[in-house]
């Protein structure tokens, strides 16, 4: 039987496993020593767990308060986010931090981040440099996994809101329905922990509604993110 071939390359092995520091908890993995967010940051600066960094400006880390109650997660940086190594900070990261505070969850006191941490884009087609989101695959999501366990372990959140299909999937597998699952709270397995659930629409979602559905979208994600605050009491 012929012996298989090693990955070439790190990125060929799509894990970003070997990228994680001394101590951090990675996807199937548990908490082995101390590795605290700032070492996870600067050690995901460097990774290259699979190609999507080759193209992306920087890695896009978490950020926020490390002792949040809540953690939203997202599906990847975009444009702006990839540009400035900031999660949320663009157009759809403003209609978050309003819906939120709508909510009565205060946006500064949560943690936010994505199930992929390097921008995946291409240029549009008859749009110069313009460059466009492209969805990452389930293998691009799975090899990022370990960030996002890691994250999960050290901040404890306590309740965790899911933001659009593709972090649903991301977290739970290619059959989770946002449209099905989302505004209501669930005990849910993610990367072997039981964390408090709670999925909605990605804020995106609320900036590509036509004008006229454009309002009852954004009182869709609010209403949502109200079933999170009210499970904080």
């Amino acid at each position: 039987m012929a012996r298989s071939e090693s990955p070439r390359t790190p990125e060929d092995a799509y894990d970003a496993t070997p990228f994680l520091p001394e101590g951090a908890e990675g996807a199937g993995g548990t908490a082995a020593g101390g590795a605290g967010l700032t070492a996870l940051r600067e050690a995901a600066a460097g990774c290259r767990g699979c190609p999507l960094h080759r193209d992306a400006t920087q890695t896009v880390f978490g950020a926020g308060d490390a002792g949040a109650r809540v953690l939203l997660v997202g599906e990847q940086p975009g444009d702006q986010e990839d540009r400035r190594g900031e999660p949320f900070v663009g157009p759809a990261g403003r209609v978050l931090t309003a819906a939120l505070e709508e909510a009565g969850i205060d946006p500064d006191q949560t943690y936010v981040t994505n199930a992929v941490k390097h921008f995946k884009w291409a240029h549009e087609q008859g749009r110069g440099k313009r460059r466009i989101h492209r969805p990452p695959t389930l293998r691009e999501m799975g090899a990022c996994a370990p960030w996002l366990t890691a994250e999960l372990a050290l901040t404890e959140p306590e309740v965790l809101v899911v933001l659009g299909a593709t972090a649903g999937k991301a977290l739970f597998g290619s059959g989770f329905r946002v449209t099905r699952e989302r505004g209501a709270c669930t005990e849910r397995t993610v990367h072997g922990r039981t964390e408090q659930v709670v999925p909605t629409i990605h804020p995106s979602a609320v900036l590509r509604a036509r004008e006229g559905d454009r309002e009852a979208v954004r009182g869709g994600l609010v209403a949502d993110l109200r079933v999170a605050a009210r499970r904080l009491g």
